[in-house]
């Protein structure tokens, strides 16, 4: 339904789906090629027979190639209210490696455990052709997080066995440390995954929400492949805070996690949205707070006007704009829906020049962001 500025994510859908039916004029891999070199120059992507464009999370030895969009797989059985059935979820995850998807999320805490037991059954068969990367530091015990972080070299070493059991795999693609452990430093862990590595358990690391300094120490014992952090136009942090910089110094890539703001930029949550109490954590996080969506719907009003000069919706304008920013980002969009996950996908067909994102962000920026992204416990997990 047209609102009084923009479109809605599910109204725009039909509109987008016309453009989309009318740019098939061009042979579909070219358009791809063309507009994926003219965005992030002619070295940025790979275009892989019959599935996505796809980019390259490091650099030398740590080299990890994926598809340029990635899944999180976190919401289909954690932290995002209701979802589907196990089978509609392997279902949708099928489709996902059907339409060229390589890389997929997860974590041990997302459950906790049930969301990699998922990834496992629903991914198992395609080994070898795509990639599962998870995350270990946040404590469970008996099936339950703790609210505590450990590192600890036993610790790891018995989550990584695990890891690969839950996932059914001999070895893991990328094994993030999803929060730094106060008790354990980044040199003792990068130690760790770097025995992991020769023992062939790990193929690539990586690390979530850290500071530049810590990605430099860690990185100097055992390079690392990628960093995972919030990355969106509601969160810029990280082009300030030295990460992004420390990325591109040192031939790290990088993964914007909640590139659609928690699915906020979308369109489709509002003041009087519900969040399902018992699986849910937008319901606790300060932006997510009626009066805080009411003034930042602002912001989406902003990206689905710039989206309907272009075909696009307010979200393959958020995620349009995190790809053209490096060649080295790789987002990782996460649904329980299939009309979200093409539309998503599509994002990868558009070619918008430099000086329409830098008006885009100019009107972003324009407007305060109300609310903070965290509470104030999880803000002390962050930025260590």
């Amino acid at each position: 339904m047209e609102e009084k500025k923009g479109i809605s994510r599910r109204g725009f859908l039909k509109t987008a789906a016309a453009v989309g039916a009318a740019l098939t004029i061009q042979p579909a891999i070219n358009k791809v090629k063309a507009a994926n070199a003219a965005l992030n120059g002619e070295n940025a992507l790979s275009v892989k027979k019959g599935g996505l464009p796809h980019r390259t999370l490091g650099t030398g030895r740590t080299a990890f190639e994926v598809s340029a969009l990635g899944f999180g797989v976190m919401g289909m059985t954690y932290n995002r209210s209701q979802h589907p059935d196990k089978k509609q979820c392997i279902r949708l995850l099928h489709e996902a490696v059907e339409r060229g998807v390589t890389l997929f999320d997860t974590a041990i805490i997302y459950g906790p455990l049930t969301n990699e037991n998922l990834a496992g059954e629903a991914l198992a068969e395609f080994k070898g052709k795509i990639n599962v990367t998870t995350k270990f530091g946040h404590e469970v015990i008996d099936g339950k997080g703790t609210g505590r972080q450990d590192s600890s070299r036993k610790t790891v070493r018995r989550y990584c066995e695990d890891s690969l059991r839950r996932l059914r795999l001999e070895t893991l693609p990328m094994f993030y440390q999803h929060r730094a452990d106060p008790d354990t430093s980044a040199e003792e862990v990068a130690q760790t995954i770097a025995e992991l590595m020769k023992e062939g358990k790990v193929q690539h690391w990586g690390m979530c929400e850290v500071s530049a300094d810590t990605i430099r120490r860690a990185h100097a014992v055992c390079p690392l492949t990628a960093i995972q952090s919030e990355y969106h136009l509601m969160h810029r942090d990280v082009e300030t805070n030295g990460v992004l910089d420390v990325c591109r110094e040192l031939g790290i890539g990088f993964v914007p996690y909640s590139p659609i703001n928690r699915g906020f930029l979308g369109g489709c949550i509002n003041e009087y949205t519900v969040f399902d109490p018992t699986n849910d954590n937008r319901q606790t996080l300060p932006r997510f707070q009626p009066e805080a969506i009411r003034a930042n719907t602002r912001i989406v009003n902003v990206l689905q006007q710039f989206g309907r000069t272009h075909g696009m919706t307010s979200a393959q304008v958020a995620l349009g704009w995190l790809l053209q920013k490096a060649p080295w980002i790789v987002p990782i969009p996460g649904t329980t829906k299939l009309s979200h996950l093409e539309e998503n996908l599509r994002t990868l067909d558009f070619n918008l020049a430099a000086d329409e994102w830098r008006e885009l962000e100019t009107a972003v920026a324009a407007i305060p962001v109300v609310g903070d992204r965290y509470n104030a416990e999880q803000q002390r997990q962050v930025g260590r």
